[in-house]
């Protein structure tokens, strides 16, 4: 990966392919979730296709103390800038879907189009035993290994996730451990003091996916409720639901995945 050099961090960052950028946020712990992307022949070749590892994961700078939203949303529009690109589409998940909506609101004109797979909002009747969940995941997270609190969360949102996960992005699980203490120290307190509710979601005016594993509101239901909340409050928004998967549908199932988000973009292309 290649490194970029942003306001009080460096940014490990990979460029693929050529066509109208898109760029993707991933969410907590595993910061190449969308690797499996880089080769379906769906998006790959058709489009410029740039990941990175958030500030606290992978090659790029620690951090320490709390990173809010609005500082991760500022380092995708930095990384951004650093690559000459004004406009692009922005694929988030679950974290990395609530960085993206900040970026929406905080940089309209940077956001062509928004994909958000199971984005970790607090909202409506899951709300405060999603919280309540958050909390105590990282008081678990002090009191046993990082190997283990990290393998639950991923279990309860991803039953079986280990083999895909090894093959199709190999040392992910490794990571994820040694980077857990960015999640559970210096984001989730971010994320419980975050706020999108009606009011913010009024103003995103790009067009907006929503993508919802078919298995992940069986295994906890804020993900359905989430999924609807944004089809019936964001003004532009349309919904996918990918059978056969739960929390990490561009792992489980890379190729439906993608052709959901080559058909999205060019229903929306950024010359639109």
């Amino acid at each position: 990966m290649e490194r970029a050099d942003i306001t009080s961090a460096t940014l490990a960052y990979a460029v693929t392919g050529a066509g109208e950028p898109v760029v993707c946020i991933h969410g907590a712990f595993i910061a190449d979730t969308f690797q499996p992307l880089l080769t379906e022949p769906s998006l790959a070749g058709r489009y410029q296709l740039i990941t990175y590892h958030r500030r606290g994961y992978g090659g790029s700078s620690r951090t320490s103390g709390s990173t809010s939203i609005t500082q991760q949303a500022a380092d995708c529009r930095a990384l951004l800038t650093h690559l000459g690109v004004a406009r692009a589409h922005v694929v988030g998940h679950s974290f990395g879907g609530a960085v993206a909506l900040q970026l929406a609101l905080d940089t309209p004109a940077v956001v062509g189009s928004l994909a958000l797979i199971e984005p970790g909002l607090m909202i409506g009747a899951s709300a405060a035993a999603y919280r309540e969940a958050l909390v105590r995941g990282r008081q678990r997270y002090r009191e046993v290994s990082a190997a283990v609190v990290v393998d639950e969360f991923l279990q309860a949102r991803c039953p079986g996730y280990r083999e895909c996960l090894d093959r199709l992005v190999p040392g992910a699980f490794a990571q994820a451990v040694a980077d857990a203490g960015t999640w559970f120290e210096s984001e989730l307190p971010a994320q419980l003091a975050w706020r999108f509710d009606i009011e913010e979601a009024r103003q995103i005016a790009q067009p907006v996916l929503s993508i919802l594993g078919g298995e992940s509101e069986a295994l906890w239901g804020r993900f359905g409720e989430t999924h609807r909340w944004i089809l019936d409050s964001l003004a532009h928004a349309e919904g996918v639901v990918l059978l056969g998967t739960t929390h990490f549908p561009q792992i489980e199932r890379p190729r439906p995945f993608a052709e959901a988000l080559a058909a999205f973009f060019t229903r929306h292309p950024l010359s639109a």
